[in-house]
């Protein structure tokens, strides 16, 4: 009689419990949980930038298409993860007109410059075209007006550390607008009509060649310097929006040397450096300059170069 009242106490107690549903074993609000903790979200390490003002050489449009094909490409180029645009560091060079103007000199005679300020990649070009078509019915109060806009950028990215060009391209925006309009009767409002085709069209030539560059940013090293060393503690020009962690620990590499071809004594390249010793993050200062102490190796010097080991 016991037994069976125990049996009947047992199965009540197990029928009001329920199933354990797999909901309330992954209550997020709940503090331990199977997830392991402490997982850093990965960030890939963003090249720095020196993107150069556009100039415009074609007789259409004027000053306005070059800076709209920079801004175009400013703003693309800060929502990649790959990158960071550094507005001091287009200071070292000027703008594109310069480097063009110097036939490249300028830009090989600062490039140790550019290495000591962080810059990975300069980014500058020129608006070789920019030309608009346009015709319409000249019948009736309302007319249908048919233009094409067409713009050509040549674009050129210049690899700092490597002192080489890494790309040069002339891409084309095209762009046809066919619509009814009212029947103009002011030039001005005609010419902002056409000037609107034109700056549509850059901003089309500067989008088609942003994915190569994108893709491009996955395949370069990144590279920092030690900006300085105080005591025990080693100042890196790169930091929390260049996408360093507390605890990276990076690999310092001399400069390497700069290789001529011995017949015409063009630069072919640069030599890699030695590895001289290991750093560790500990602390960020600055908008994007990080602190680090020596985790192997010796000898660190200002200037040195520091990659993610």
């Amino acid at each position: 009689m016991v037994a069976r009242f125990l049996i009947f106490i047992l199965i009540f107690v197990m029928s009001c419990a329920g199933p354990i549903s797999r909901r309330t074993a992954l209550d997020p609000n709940r503090v331990n949980q199977s997830r392991p903790q402490n997982v850093k979200e990965f960030n890939p390490l963003r090249k720095k930038v020196a993107l150069l003002g556009f100039f415009n050489e074609a007789p259409f449009g004027g000053e306005d298409l070059a800076i709209q094909a920079t801004e175009e490409f400013r703003r693309e180029l800060s929502k990649s993860r790959d990158y960071l645009i550094d507005p001091a560091a287009a200071q070292i060079f000027g703008s594109s007109k310069d480097i063009y103007s110097g036939g490249g000199v300028k830009l090989a005679q600062l490039t140790r410059k550019a290495k000591m300020a962080g810059v990975n990649l300069v980014v500058f070009g020129r608006i070789t075209e920019a030309r608009i078509r346009q015709a319409s019915d000249e019948i009736g109060f309302v007319r249908k007006t048919k233009a094409l806009a067409e713009t050509k950028i040549e674009i050129k990215v210049f690899d700092v550390i490597s002192s080489k060009e890494l790309v040069s391209e002339l891409v084309e925006g095209v762009v046809n607008d066919d619509n009814y309009r009212f029947y103009i009767t002011e030039e001005e409002e005609n010419l902002a009509y056409r000037q609107d085709l034109l700056r549509y069209s850059t901003r089309v030539a500067v989008r088609k060649f942003l994915p190569r560059l994108v893709q491009m940013g996955g395949k370069l090293d990144w590279t920092g310097r030690v900006a300085k060393i105080i005591g025990s503690k080693i100042y890196l020009n790169s930091g929390r929006d260049s996408g360093l962690n507390i605890g990276d620990i990076l690999k310092v590499i001399t400069e390497g040397q700069d290789i001529f071809d011995p017949e015409t004594g063009a630069l072919i390249g640069v030599s890699k450096g030695d590895v001289k010793g290991t750093l560790e993050v500990i602390d960020y200062f600055g908008p994007d300059g990080s602190i680090s102490i020596l985790h192997s190796g010796g000898s660190v010097t200002e200037g040195d170069f520091v990659q993610l080991y």
